[in-house]
């Protein structure tokens, strides 16, 4: 949507899986090398198992094979694995029938839409986040509730959190209303005393639709819901034994707190309720471990603390959210997560364009229209129409001293 304030433009990052150890340490953890070693075995079993003498053995051995590149290209920047990962699963579908095998077919639909979703967002456009959705809704055709209730709602959670990343790249609320069913229905049946970990995987993806409905709807009700959400999986996802989802958790209760301060009428407490859950959360995510995720958050950090300054007469808020948008910038890869550091280079430009106006600073107004230009040009070399022509008309407005700046609303990095 387009607000007062500074252009921050949004970048989804929600797992369907566990996440795993961090990346930096993904290569020396065992699990790398067990998967490694199974990947090898399962190709080595398929080079000497006929389709057509053993289809059944066939087939399964083909959806393992995806699960293990699927988790590996998990963990990796490239797309190499999760599209082996995808073409597995496509293999095994080609032996399971809905009608025939409908258990096995929906285990592997579901793992596709998996292996599809990572895809979907890595590669930033809409055609593999519909493929998803589409993967998941054929498991859950095949998947009845009162037979396989876990699968049935682990599916449902998938189901929500790809309806959510392809609702942030299309306009209006439907497919992020149909998140939220999704993720309700997802906890009916993962209760507290049976399921606490898979429960709070399924209230995250419920928080996060509830904060991008919010974002996009105005008014404070999702919003509220989205906090007392993050708040109740922060209960069970704590700092000590799951540092990694703690942090996110973390990072969305400041991104459902920032956006709050827009809809409430003197909304400075939210803000700095939401620089301390992204302090916190960069606390969880070292530079050496976790970069990406560190990168992510201080870019959020970065939009709280412009928002901040922007209600203050002194700079010194938009001077450090500079000096983070910055160091964001340098934790994004050029090739792997363009899109994330043109948004960041974006809420750069628009901070630069404050503090140019604040101390009539040519250096500043040079430096953010130049920000603008290579933002406005990134996300058109990656096909993000929608945030290209958004980020020039920012820039065309910038050069128009006499205009008005219109502006992209402070969107935040969801995890």
């Amino acid at each position: 949507m387009i607000g007062r304030r500074g252009d921050r433009l949004q970048r989804i990052f929600v797992t369907l899986t566990d996440a795993g150890p961090p990346a930096a340490l993904w290569h020396a953890h065992p699990i790398f090398r067990r998967l490694e070693t199974a990947v090898e075995s399962y190709r080595r079993a398929l080079a000497a198992t006929r389709r057509d003498r053993a289809p059944q053995e066939w087939a399964s051995t083909q959806n393992n094979l995806g699960n293990a590149l699927r988790r590996l290209g998990e963990r990796h920047t490239g797309t190499e694995q999760l599209e082996q990962a995808a073409a597995a699963y496509r293999d095994a579908l080609t032996i399971y029938h809905r009608d025939r095998n409908p258990l096995d077919w929906a285990m592997t639909q579901n793992n596709l839409g998996a292996a599809l979703w990572r895809l979907g967002e890595r590669d930033g456009g809409v055609n593999g986040l519909v493929e998803a959705v589409a993967s998941f809704q054929a498991a859950l055709s095949g998947y009845r509730r009162e037979r396989v209730p876990m699968d049935w709602a682990m599916t449902q959670s998938n189901l929500a959190a790809s309806l959510r990343s392809l609702g942030e790249r299309l306009p209006g609320t439907d497919l992020l209303e149909q998140s939220v069913t999704a993720a309700r229905e997802a906890l009916r049946e993962f209760v507290p005393a049976r399921a606490p970990l898979e429960r709070a995987t399924a209230q995250r993806h419920l928080a996060n639709a509830l904060t991008s409905l919010g974002e996009r709807e105005g008014g404070t009700p999702r919003l509220l819901e989205a906090v007392r959400t993050y708040r109740e999986i922060l209960q069970v996802h704590d700092r000590e034994r799951f540092p990694f989802d703690w942090g996110m958790a973390q990072n969305n209760l400041g991104n459902a707190l920032a956006l709050l301060s827009d809809q409430e009428h003197d909304g400075t407490a939210r803000l700095n309720e939401a620089v301390v859950a992204y302090r916190l959360a960069i606390q969880g995510f070292r530079q050496d471990h976790t970069p990406l995720e560190r990168a992510r958050v201080m870019n959020n950090l970065g939009n709280a603390l412009t928002m901040l300054g922007e209600r203050e007469i002194e700079t010194r808020r938009l001077l450090e959210a500079v000096a983070t948008y910055r160091e964001a910038m340098g934790g994004f890869d050029h090739t792997h997560h363009q899109f994330e550091r043109a948004s960041a280079q974006n809420n750069l430009a628009t901070t630069l364009h404050r503090m140019s106006e604040r101390d009539d600073a040519e250096v500043y107004a040079d430096e953010a229209a130049a920000s603008y230009e290579a933002a406005a040009h990134s996300f058109e070399s990656m096909g993000a129409d929608f945030h290209a022509a958004l980020c020039r008309f920012n820039y065309t407005s910038f050069a128009d001293i006499a205009a008005p700046v219109p502006e992209l609303a402070h969107q935040p990095s969801l995890l």
